[in-house]
């Protein structure tokens, strides 16, 4: 049951198909659901495999629909896992970028308290269970486990061993390959001495910094210069404007689990947090129309 269970959430073509609840649904339903699926699924419980990956993807389901706004995004944007671009300058998968910023696990505990309800797990189901379902599962538990204790105790030959090491040796291989034959960027948002990225510099015109290495004076003057460091503040605004997102989806993804389980701890955690990358958007649009 769980393994037919498991395979069903893998193949959820969205969060609803993965909850098991239907589109309009409403916000106790999908409590019903998260309450049913995250007890049945937890890795402390469930030991089949795809458990701890539909266990994830329950609670990352979970996260964005039990938030109005995310929900509402997702369902114009999110739905079937389609790759939908914006059409402009800036592209974004946007069933990758609606993931909750809070864990499964912390999920789980916020949900349960922080550790598994006392009493059997069929209290919080409305699914009737007949007298002989725990021994069943007890006993397929055990086949289960006896069954990985021998597979991890089978002697493997050391050619059989040299195959499935094969993949890996590859990729290293092509990565070795890659980087001897990749050229260096010219600059760094950030400080890399393992490129050699140690000099620090301010671009003229938003004072944006950036590193470079000991010879890029000598190739970069006057008008390739200027036009180096417009590259170098687009992607520095890119990197903020991506920044400053993030920290307001996990300000929203807090504040909204406060409010739907009344968390005091949850509310103060989330009105703590400072949107420091928002902050600096807002000076450099600033120094840019003052420009």
């Amino acid at each position: 049951e769980n393994l037919v269970c498991a395979s069903r959430i893998k193949r959820g073509r969205n969060y609803y198909e993965i909850l098991g609840v239907e589109r309009d649904a409403s916000e106790e339903d999908l409590k019903k659901a998260y309450r049913k699926l995250a007890l049945k699924f937890h890795p402390d419980k469930n030991r089949a495999p795809g458990a701890t990956e539909a266990f994830k993807a329950i609670g990352n389901a979970f996260a964005v629909l039990s938030n109005p706004e995310k929900r509402l995004r997702y369902d114009e944007f999110g739905s079937d896992q389609e790759h939908v671009s914006t059409g402009q300058a800036r592209h974004y998968n946007y069933y990758t970028e609606f993931e909750a910023d809070i864990t499964p696990e912390e999920i789980f505990n916020v949900f349960f308290g922080g550790h598994f309800p006392t009493g059997n797990i069929h209290m919080f189901s409305n699914v009737a269970r007949d007298a002989h379902y725990y021994p069943r599962r007890q006993r397929n538990e055990r086949a289960w486990t006896q069954e990985q204790e021998e597979e991890e105790n089978r002697p493997q030959n050391s050619y059989s061993a040299f195959i499935q090491l094969m993949p890996v040796f590859i990729i290293i291989i092509v990565s070795v390959i890659t980087q001897l034959m990749a050229t260096n960027p010219p600059y760094s948002l950030f400080y890399k001495s393992s490129i050699g990225h140690v000099i620090s510099r301010e671009t003229e015109n938003l004072q944006v910094p950036y590193y470079v290495d000991k010879n890029f004076e000598k190739t970069y003057q006057g008008a390739e210069l200027q036009e180096l460091e417009k590259t170098v503040e687009k992607d520095y605004i890119d990197y903020i404007q991506t920044s400053c997102w993030k920290e307001k989806q996990q300000k929203s993804d807090l504040s909204n689990l406060a409010k739907l389980y009344r968390d005091e701890r949850l509310k103060q955690k989330a009105e703590s947090l400072k949107l420091e990358h928002c902050e600096k958007l807002s000076s450099l649009i600033g120094m840019h129309k003052g420009g």
